[in-house]
């Protein structure tokens, strides 16, 4: 028994892309490289009346829905797959002129889709920069005595976007007293400490952290003084 093959689809007008020689039984010419079948019998483009169309391949699902709305005459481009056994559609036939107007519909909305991704990028960069100045006042008050440029420079690095750092958590956008002093405590850790040397050098994690327990205790409690001083 002959392998069932998935005929081409017979909504609106279908041109064949032929897998073997074949020639237009009006005119003669060929070999086609797209044909009409019409009563089981091979026509050329200009024999089908079909030769002022222009083909626009598959993949962009946009540009080709359209240019299919635009043009007053469409045909789908089918070329059978001997291995999967079904014609597969290669792309479309349109006017010429539906084609430049799906083309700028299209520009259109990508230059539309640029300005609203600027937009948002603007606007996240402002909340960004908002946030970053609410966890800078926040350590601030936390840690008085550390200086305004430090503060902001732990905050800017805690809550970059995407980061997964501590300012990008719950915690961290709630601006809790956990969260900043986890933010300040690992700015003390890698800037005011050997512990990267520690690493770098294959001092395991646990035992780099031991050795500078004490220095990251004591520079935030010295920037917590002034507030206690103040306290008093």
């Amino acid at each position: 028994m002959a392998p069932r093959t998935t005929p081409p689809p017979r909504s609106g007008l279908v041109v064949h892309q032929p897998l073997r020689r074949r020639h237009c039984a009006g005119c003669r010419r060929g070999p086609l490289s797209l044909l009409v079948v019409e009563d089981g019998a091979p026509r050329c483009l200009d024999c089908a009346d079909l030769s002022h169309l222009v083909f626009l391949p598959r993949g962009d699902t946009a540009l080709t829905r359209r240019a299919r709305e635009e043009s007053a005459l469409s045909a789908v481009v089918v070329r059978f797959n001997r291995r999967r056994g079904r014609y597969e559609r290669q792309g479309v036939l349109v006017e010429e002129e539906a084609l430049d107007r799906a083309e700028r519909r299209c520009l259109a909305d990508a230059e539309a889709r640029r300005r609203r991704r600027v937009r948002d990028a603007r606007r996240r960069a402002a909340e960004d920069e908002r946030f970053t100045d609410a966890f800078a006042a926040e350590i601030r008050r936390l840690f008085p005595g550390c200086p305004a440029e430090r503060a902001r420079a732990v905050a800017a690095h805690a809550s970059v976007r995407g980061s997964g750092r501590v300012g990008r958590s719950a915690a961290g956008r709630a601006l809790s007293e956990g969260a900043v002093i986890s933010a300040v405590v690992a700015s003390v850790r890698h800037l005011d400490t050997p512990y990267d040397r520690l690493l770098m050098g294959g001092v395991p994690r646990h035992e780099a952290r031991r050795r500078i327990a004490a220095a990251v205790e004591t520079v935030p409690a010295g920037w917590s003084e002034t507030r206690l001083d103040s306290a008093g």
